[in-house]
């Protein structure tokens, strides 16, 4: 903790070391400590995509399965179910801390984007679960890698994850690297976002450090730090920006459930 104007402030070192002291090592207990913030964390990855995605909705399908009376288009209620799909595809895993790998990849974009791609997209070939196979243009331009260099992007990048060493702060740079440069590749024709923020809250939880929420108030400053790596490969706004969320999930963002209060992480002492 740090003090400022006389109050102790805790700080994302403070959180990551009060998570490690949990030592989750079952799918109970990861369940426990995130029981709150998976639905949180779901709400904001899937709204910053589709706005029509509520808070409501997200919990309903989390804790009840359904929603009750939903008028909506049927694609944003497939976009929160497959959230809570892909939470429990990865629940084992991160307790057997698997690797990150290609197809590791593909299955997550599957999970996430089953039934949610457009009708334009999949008219032209496009799959969940799949590279892209036609370039996507925003502006002008391009949009990631060349749909033949994706494979090829995605093998160094797994590459480099398996070696880079898995110590002190280079699990939070590695983390935000996953996330960059995953989104720089843009391996998928839709849903890389979503992907991306799933494979780095991934890396850090097999890695024993706690994930993090981006939130949708602060898309701005997060798409802001995404370009400043496209643009120079320097990661450093987007690492800062993952201490700040970090703080805001554990500190600010977890206090609607009993499960993860600050006196659940026993943050105030």
């Amino acid at each position: 903790m740090i003090k400022k104007g006389g109050y102790f402030v805790v700080t994302y070192v403070d959180i990551i070391k009060k998570w490690k002291e949990k030592n989750i090592d079952s799918i109970e207990k990861l369940d426990q400590q995130l029981s709150n913030f998976r639905i949180i964390f779901a709400y904001n990855s899937g709204t910053i995509e589709n706005p029509q995605i509520t808070y409501h909705d997200t919990r309903e399908v989390f804790e009840n399965g359904k929603v009750i009376n939903f008028s909506g288009d049927t694609r944003t209620i497939f976009e929160i179910e497959n959230q809570k799909k892909c939470y429990n595809f990865l629940a084992s895993k991160i307790i057997t801390k698997d690797p990150i790998t290609p197809e590791f990849i593909k299955e997550i974009h599957y999970q996430l984007m089953q039934g949610a791609y457009d009708e334009r997209r999949w008219e032209r070939g496009e799959r969940p679960g799949l590279y892209k196979i036609h370039d996507y243009v925003i502006g002008q331009s391009d949009q990631g890698a060349l749909p033949e260099e994706v494979p090829s992007e995605i093998e160094e990048l797994c590459d480099e994850i398996l070696n880079i060493p898995d110590k002190g702060e280079n699990i939070l740079k590695t983390a935000a690297y996953i996330h960059c440069k995953f989104e720089n590749i843009h391996a998928f024709a839709d849903g890389n976002g979503r992907v991306g923020r799933t494979l780095m809250n991934y890396y850090l939880m097999i890695n024993n450090y706690p994930p993090l929420v981006v939130y949708s108030e602060t898309k701005d400053q997060y798409y802001k730090a995404l370009d400043h790596y496209d643009n120079t490969g320097d990661i450093t706004p987007f690492l800062n920006y993952m201490k700040k969320s970090l703080e805001k999930t554990w500190v600010l963002g977890q206090r609607q459930s009993p499960k993860n209060t600050l006196q659940d992480l026993h943050l105030e002492q």
